[in-house]
């Protein structure tokens, strides 16, 4: 069976849900048909015109980057503009551009996750956690002989979704009753006179942001003029979402063995990596952050780490942040530091759909790390 556009994308957003994105971001399709096939996807952190000659030339039907093409407002894709010649071209070699951007970088797995994973750290957690989407759970009594027509027309509105699992609810037999008024139009029962029925307690949760269309299923499906049911509202929880991560070493080393680990893990640039603190220090505890991460500074420093590592750090906060008592820093190239995630999300895509026959996908060789000397 062929995979569209579209099945691509619906993978890339359960993997890194746009939701997630900072509310400045661009990302999602930048340009292609969600109804047409693709075979062969390519992976980059950045899309120039060296990695569109990459993709055309290997004959990419889709190429999916980390930097967005078009982050800031433009009113022109004229093809004599730099980012316009970038789309015409794509659009007509019929290769569709997909950003996944900061939300990638907060997704569970992320860019911070990949960087871990380059480096050997390990037991992350986020170093900013974004609390988990906001959930109801709704408690809805019906008679036991429609409570699965409601409990379906629930689900299709979208409650029952816990993690990887859909359908979910809890369901429990008892006793209804109630006395219809002169101004009803009971169901079952006759006006004045009290009437008891056996129903079912169906219990699910659905997200927050679904009441409308959750109490418009409700009442559609429920056969009484009244539903009686209940919502409630779940508190606030951690996630494994969120930027930057912190973690430990499996053994713990010097900053300076520590730093030879960074600098052999991620693609060498004219940049390098370059550390700053006492280099016989211990180093077990590691805060990361892919890509520009100075805003998290002061956030490791009220950590346990013994190390940060991150890129494009400047002069002064770093001495500011040493003088302080901060922990160690490790400062890498902005595009190294985010290269791992290439991989990763190439995994996450092939995983699917790798099985297909014509399939295939690559990680662009072209580097994109825009200093040369």
């Amino acid at each position: 069976m062929a995979v569209t556009l579209a099945d691509v994308i619906e993978v890339l957003d359960g993997a890194y849900p746009p939701r997630l994105a900072e509310s400045w971001d661009s990302v999602g399709l930048v340009c292609g048909d969600p109804k047409a096939v693709v075979q062969q996807v390519l992976y980059t952190v950045d899309v120039t015109a060296a990695v569109v000659d990459d993709a055309i030339a290997w004959g990419a039907d889709l190429i999916v980057a980390h930097h967005p093409l078009l982050l800031r407002g433009v009113d022109t894709v004229a093809a004599d503009t730099a980012k316009g010649s970038v789309i015409h071209r794509l659009i007509k070699a019929d290769c569709a551009l997909f950003t996944a951007h900061t939300n990638a970088d907060s997704a569970d797995p992320g860019v911070s996750d990949a960087l871990a994973s380059a480096l050997g750290v390990i037991d992350t957690k986020p170093l900013d956690p974004i609390d988990a989407p906001a959930h109801d759970k709704w408690v809805v009594f019906v008679p036991a002989t429609d409570s699965s027509a409601v409990r379906q027309a629930l689900f299709d509105a979208g409650a029952g979704q816990i993690g990887n699992y859909s359908e979910a609810s809890w369901q429990a037999a008892g006793l209804g009753q109630f006395r219809p008024g002169s101004g009803a139009h009971p169901t079952l029962g006759v006006r004045g006179e009290v009437h008891t029925v056996t129903e079912d307690r169906v219990e699910v949760v659905a997200p927050k942001a679904e009441r409308a269309r959750m109490l418009s299923a409700l009442r559609h499906a429920h056969p009484y003029e009244e539903p009686a049911f209940d919502v409630f509202e779940s508190a606030a929880l951690p996630s494994c979402t969120g930027l930057g991560r912190i973690g430990r070493l499996p053994n713990p080393m010097t900053l300076a063995e520590f730093t030879d680990v960074v600098r052999d893990a991620l693609p060498a640039t004219s940049w390098g990596v370059r550390a700053a603190g006492d280099p016989t220090s211990t180093i077990s505890v590691v805060a990361m952050c892919g890509g520009a991460g100075d805003s998290f500074l002061s956030a490791v420093a009220r950590t346990d780490a013994d190390v940060y590592v991150t890129s494009d750090l400047r002069h002064h906060p770093v001495d500011e942040h040493l003088r302080a008592g901060g922990p160690a820093v490790i400062d890498t190239a902005h595009w190294a530091s985010e290269f791992p995630w290439c991989a990763q999300a190439r995994s996450i895509v092939d995983a699917e759909f790798g099985d297909t026959d014509g399939w295939s996908s690559k990680v662009t060789e072209v580097r994109t790390d825009p200093w040369t000397l």
